[in-house]
């Protein structure tokens, strides 16, 4: 759906359903947000029995000893009441652990680590609470599309800096010129979704130094920090300057694969773990319990598991890539996530959208148009998001039907 018609359904909606003296139900920060696009092209695949390859989730579980320590977790009463309300200790130890072992960074479990309900609280809770009404939050486009969301929410005003095909790479000259009196707040997505783009070290230097120069928060989004398959992922939080105004953002579901438990967490300094607390115990308070103990073994899963997991993704991307190429798509070969963004000029197409709405009919595969994480739907007009974080025999078949095509 692109913003145009996820406003028109808003704003009906408001209309058939006006409340008081005719006025529209929906708070106007959101108007211009529809159903997403996932949930869209979901139903569009199951409706037509089609390969979702659309929406980001795994179509197998997990490893089976993270699935048995929740339920071990369930059995013993561990988390079946409220948790408490920054994350069971055995999670945020994990967190601080993690992230020392990865990264090198030192976290405090007591005070610079906050469970949230998957990581995208962790982003609402994160602008809601540094973002003022007016203040101005620059974020990479195409963007996933809670960010959009969340920045209304707070507030705040959206303002896109675009990674353009066929590197999709910021512009750190582009991004200094849309830094204003009025820029509070930077959000980054490294590796990023939709395009697989990974920052590189210069790129993030270049970054920090702005948001210093410029007295920035960042919020950054990494979620798919170990699936990288070209160059490795390097926290911004690291370099100088940066810890005491990154908020860093993760979560369990897509290196675990095991999205429906919606475990995420912050690590930041503890004023910034503190304000983004107070915001985030009126959104769910706690969520999770028995899976938070879970997560906290999956933490520490031997390096094995993180090679073989990411090993495993790029046989699944290279599978995917070339079945797009031989069917006709120019496919944009992702360094990170577990996505593929693609082009379909070559098929003398242009609207990405009304691509993905014909194509579970034409080849029984779904996707979702790249316009929709867009402000300027033109400049991801005939983009088109896969995602390859399926069995490897359900690709084969997605890349055989795609073939139909030509």
């Amino acid at each position: 759906m692109t913003q145009g018609q996820g406003q028109g359904q808003a704003q009906g909606q408001g209309r058939r359903g006006a409340g008081h003296q005719g006025r529209p139900l929906l708070n106007r920060s959101l108007a211009g947000f529809g159903t997403t696009i996932f949930a869209e092209m979901s139903a569009l695949a199951a409706r037509t029995g089609s390969i979702n390859l659309g929406q980001g989730f795994p179509d197998t579980d997990g490893p089976e000893e993270i699935r048995e320590a929740a339920v071990s977790a369930l059995r013993s009463g561990h988390g079946n009441q409220y948790p408490p309300g920054p994350g069971v200790p055995e999670l945020r130890a994990a967190v601080a652990d993690h992230q020392k072992r990865f990264y090198g960074l030192d976290w405090s479990p007591e005070t610079e680590v906050l469970v949230t309900t998957g990581a995208t609280e962790a982003v609402a809770a994160a602008l809601l609470a540094l973002v003022e009404p007016g203040d101005e939050v620059i974020a990479f486009e195409p963007y996933y599309d809670s960010y959009a969301a969340c920045i209304a929410m707070a507030g705040g005003v959206r303002v896109p800096l675009t990674l353009r095909a066929p590197a999709f790479r910021p512009d750190l000259d582009e991004l200094r010129a849309k830094i204003t009196p009025r820029t509070r707040l930077l959000l980054l997505n490294t590796p990023h979704n939709p395009t697989g783009t990974v920052l590189t070290p210069e790129e993030l230097s270049g970054i920090a130094a702005l948001a210093v120069e410029h007295d920035l928060l960042v919020v950054t989004d990494e979620v798919y920090e170990h699936l990288v398959f070209a160059g490795s992922h390097h926290p911004i939080a690291a370099l100088p300057g940066m810890r005491e105004r990154t908020v860093s953002i993760s979560s369990a579901g897509k290196t675990y694969s095991y999205t429906g438990w919606k475990i995420g967490w912050v690590t930041a300094d503890a004023p910034l773990v503190t304000a983004v607390r107070s915001a985030k115990q009126y959104l769910t308070f706690v969520s999770g319990g028995p899976f938070q103990y879970a997560i906290a073994e999956a933490l520490q899963l031997p390096d094995t598991f993180f090679t073989e997991f990411r090993e495993g993704m790029r046989r699944r991307r290279d599978l995917l890539a070339e079945g797009l190429r031989s069917a006709g798509f120019r496919v944009y070969e992702p360094e990170g996530t577990y996505f593929i963004t693609t082009d379909i000029s070559p098929f003398g197409q242009e609207d990405a959208y009304a691509f993905c709405r014909a194509l579970p009919e034409r080849c029984g595969v779904a996707a979702v148009p790249v316009s929709v994480f867009y402000d300027d739907p033109e400049a991801g007009r005939s983009q088109v998001r896969f995602t390859f974080c399926k069995r490897e025999d359900v690709l084969e078949e997605a890349v055989e039907r795609l073939g139909r095509l030509g």
